[in-house]
């Protein structure tokens, strides 16, 4: 089940962060690097009312944030749409990865484009195989790299 975050999803949503990131850096991807994603992050995006978990059996598996575009690095790319969602920070259990998980997370975004948006972007790291080979597979076309950010971009028309 994909429900909203609730404040005290918070820290469990972070300590997720930090399995998924040490798994991407055992696996040879550098997308997280330093101190990111904080703590601080996953809040913001709790007040913003735009983070989402994946439950099941009351444990957390995953977790997006799923925001209205306003990253400064994306005026880089000549998109389709304007008025569009875009998703941030897909994480999930690296346990419980090739289970469909990720592609009920994009789902979500896409039923949350259905309020008026016209369009759903994202961007992963050019190492990310795995996040472009589902961007890819949910329909998303590409639509550039991102130079100041070190970011593929991809953009789906709703």
């Amino acid at each position: 089940m994909i429900r909203k975050a609730n404040e005290s999803d918070i820290q469990i949503i972070y300590e997720l962060s930090k399995k998924t990131k040490a798994y991407m850096l055992k696996s040879g991807l550098d997308q997280w690097i330093g101190d990111y994603p904080k703590y601080d992050s996953f809040y913001q995006d709790y007040l913003k009312s735009g983070l989402y978990v994946y439950v099941k059996e009351d444990i957390i598996l995953a977790s997006i944030s799923i925001l209205e575009e306003n990253d400064p690095p994306y005026l880089e790319i000549k998109w389709d749409k304007n008025h569009s969602l875009v998703i941030h920070r897909l994480l999930v259990d690296p346990d419980h990865q090739k289970h469909g998980i990720g592609m009920e997370m994009f789902n979500k975004a896409i039923d949350l484009t259905n309020s008026g948006y016209l369009s759903l972007k994202v961007d992963t790291h050019p190492d990310n195989h795995k996040m472009q080979g589902l961007i890819l597979k949910m329909g998303f076309q590409y639509k550039g790299y991102i130079e100041s950010i070190n970011r593929l971009a991809y953009e789906l028309i709703v």
